[in-house]
């Protein structure tokens, strides 16, 4: 995954907002116990809604700790730093999709470290990426990847983080398109939060197959690429982290589907690259 050198790069769609970004009252609400356990099974799944586990404050004005447009200016400073290449991400993403969606607006991302206020509710890393509706922030806490590989055996890579960050921003995209809100928070294996995931899933692929286009990378995505982001959507399947925490598979309790269902959603968004092809709600999954 090379970025072009002479790409040039928006820092100002990422903010660093450090450790604690406006966290009020020591972070989640969450104990031990049956609490603990849903807490992790959804702290390694991608989406969820911080608000949902700890209560709906209004976020608490965050600052930047760091100004990356000094240090992320073009695609060369990509490739040499995580921060940087998360901006670029972000960057060939937006402008792939303000291309396909008349009036997009773009949504921020927020990095930050141990935990974070948001317009969904406080939230500290174990919560993991997600998207939140309410202030259309993306939030990343940068040791997700560290803990994707070492508690759920996914092999990471440049192109495992920018699958994260794309299916994401697919979520701002069913956002901004109204998919969202047609969706309740139901639960099972036929679910409309499972066919919301794994659509973001497939708009994931659709941005990978197009990447190029957007100006922001020298080349197409290789094969090592694409399997990177395999191996990550493998990894926070449901019935994968439900095996590896509970001991056992409840499809009943699915909210994003298997590790072969997101999959199969990216590579569908992949080979097409064509957001048309991402209707997972008409039929099976």
């Amino acid at each position: 995954m090379d970025f072009d050198d002479r790409a040039q790069l928006d820092a100002s769609q990422v903010e660093d907002v450090g450790r604690g970004g406006g966290l009020r009252g020591g972070g989640l609400a969450v104990g031990g116990g049956a609490a603990g356990i849903i807490a992790l099974i959804l702290a390694l799944i991608f989406g969820v809604n911080p608000g949902d586990i700890t209560g709906r404050d209004e976020p608490a004005g965050l600052q930047p700790t760091s100004d990356l447009s000094a240090q992320c200016k073009t695609g060369a400073d990509a490739d040499q730093s995580e921060k940087c290449r998360v901006v670029g991400v972000v960057n060939s993403i937006q402008k792939y999709w303000g291309e396909q969606i008349d009036g997009y607006s773009g949504a921020k991302t927020t990095l930050f470290s141990g935990g974070v206020q948001t317009g969904c509710g406080a939230a500290d890393s174990s919560v993991g990426p997600f998207y939140c509706p309410a202030d259309k922030h993306v939030y990343l806490d940068l040791s997700f990847f560290d803990e994707l590989q070492s508690r759920f055996g996914a092999k990471g890579g440049p192109f495992a983080q920018a699958y994260v960050i794309a299916h994401e921003y697919g979520h701002h995209v069913q956002d901004l398109l109204g998919t969202m809100n047609r969706v309740g928070q139901d639960q099972g294996a036929q679910s409309g939060s499972v066919r919301l995931e794994l659509q973001a899933d497939c708009y994931a692929g659709v941005w990978a197959k197009n990447a190029v286009d957007t100006g922001f990378y020298a080349k197409p995505f290789t094969d090592a690429d694409i399997q990177e982001a395999l191996d990550a959507a493998a990894a926070v399947g449901d019935d994968r982290i439900q095996e590896q925490v509970q001991g056992r598979v409840n499809p009943d309790a699915f909210t994003h589907g298997t590790s072969a269902q997101r999959q199969k959603w990216f590579t569908n968004g992949y080979a097409s690259g064509d957001p048309a092809r991402c209707d997972t709600f008409s039929g099976g999954i």
